[in-house]
């Protein structure tokens, strides 16, 4: 699925230096290194404040906690997700309200989350998180209008959506806040956990300062309770090394996700529609957006045995995910049923993530399609 040492072996020494400064400086939380990641961050996104923590859940909840999220609050995401899009909600003490997805793209849909907001569940919603799947954009413009329309705070989940764009914005620029991990299989990765919050408005940024430091905004005195949510120095050290690499990655993924297309063309396995029936769906680009392929994520009949041959021929995969998030046990009282959401029910049965990285080479792609097809003949 994903080979970290082809990514690490041409930047090794830069990777090192970078460590070895943060050993120098016993800048350990926080400290320059990191102040430094968050600049380029804060460039490259186009955004006016960066801020690095601990990890892409931390991130979620910092947003979700600076924005107001808590008791009395419904906020309205995807169950098509990450389990911490929702824990997150939780974790803040509101009240977690979910809409199905579109069946192409897999993102939370615009018009299914119009629908629920009619509904007596979204009494009190005030917060939209809407998560860019894969590495593709959610339809921000709807959610946009949406958000003016009934006055909804907009938080971004662009933890797998490092450099990916909606009708010219970057990822991270499109909410009024944004949330980004750093988890070691993400296109921008770090050598360990780590996650960053985005926002324009100098008012949160202010208040996810002080609530990654456990609500201090003076060394020991608290204002409010916040957490332990800061990013070190040795994972800002190494992604700010890995930010001037990211557009040439995200580019090669680009090139990869290209030519899977066409291989399973020449197969004759790409079956035109939304759903699968003798074929394979393809994942698409939608109008306006700038993919940048997080995943290569197909939908497939016979999922699972299609999987299990795959793994005896030793190649990889992954389901994301096999269980939508309103029937995962954890979350029984959010008061959802099977059937309540049935495009995330039918995604989760037919979705299949094949291997996807910078360094993926066509000779590999070949093989992976070569397999499927002897599995669908």
């Amino acid at each position: 699925m994903l080979d970290l040492e082809r990514q690490y072996r041409p930047i090794h020494r830069e990777l090192m230096d970078a460590l070895e400064r943060v050993l120098n400086s016993r800048q350990f939380i926080l400290g320059e290194q990191v102040t430094h990641f968050e600049k380029l961050a804060a460039e490259q996104l186009g955004v006016k404040h960066a801020l690095g923590c601990s990890s892409g859940t931390d991130a979620l909840w910092l947003a979700l906690a600076a924005v107001g999220a808590g008791p009395g609050v419904a906020v309205l995401t995807t169950p098509f997700s990450f389990f911490a899009s929702v824990s997150s909600i939780l974790r803040c003490g509101a009240a977690a309200v979910l809409a199905d997805i579109d069946p192409v793209t897999f993102c939370l849909s615009p018009k299914a989350v119009e629908a629920v907001l009619e509904g007596p569940r979204a009494r009190g919603a005030r917060i939209l998180l809407p998560v860019d799947l894969y590495g593709q954009c959610c339809d921000w413009g709807a959610f946009s209008r949406l958000g003016r329309e009934r006055g909804l705070t907009l938080i971004e989940d662009a933890a797998q959506a490092w450099g990916a764009e909606c009708d010219g914005e970057k990822a991270g620029g499109v909410g009024d806040v944004a949330a980004f991990s750093f988890y070691p299989t993400k296109n921008l990765s770090a050598a360990g956990d780590a996650g960053m919050v985005t926002t324009n408005s100098g008012e949160l940024a202010e208040r996810v300062r002080s609530l990654r430091q456990h609500g201090m905004r003076r060394r020991y005195y608290h204002d409010e309770l916040g957490w332990n949510a800061r990013m070190d120095g040795f994972q800002g050290a190494v992604l700010a090394v890995k930010l001037k690499y990211i557009a040439g990655w995200n580019e090669a993924r680009r090139a990869s996700a290209a030519r899977y297309d066409a291989l399973f063309a020449k197969a004759g396995l790409a079956e035109a529609g939304t759903y699968p029936s003798h074929g394979v769906v393809l994942p698409r680009e939608v109008a306006g957006a700038r993919h940048v392929w997080h995943q290569y994520v197909i939908r497939a009949p016979r999922r699972d045995a299609l999987r299990e041959f795959l793994t005896a021929r030793r190649i990889g995969s992954e389901i994301y995910y096999p269980v939508p998030l309103h029937r995962q046990e954890a979350l029984k009282s959010l008061g959802y049923a099977e059937g309540d959401f049935p495009e995330a029910e039918r995604a989760a049965r037919e979705v299949l993530a094949l291997p996807m990285f910078p360094e993926l080479r066509e000779d590999e792609q070949e093989t992976v399609v070569t397999a499927i097809a002897e599995f669908y003949s």
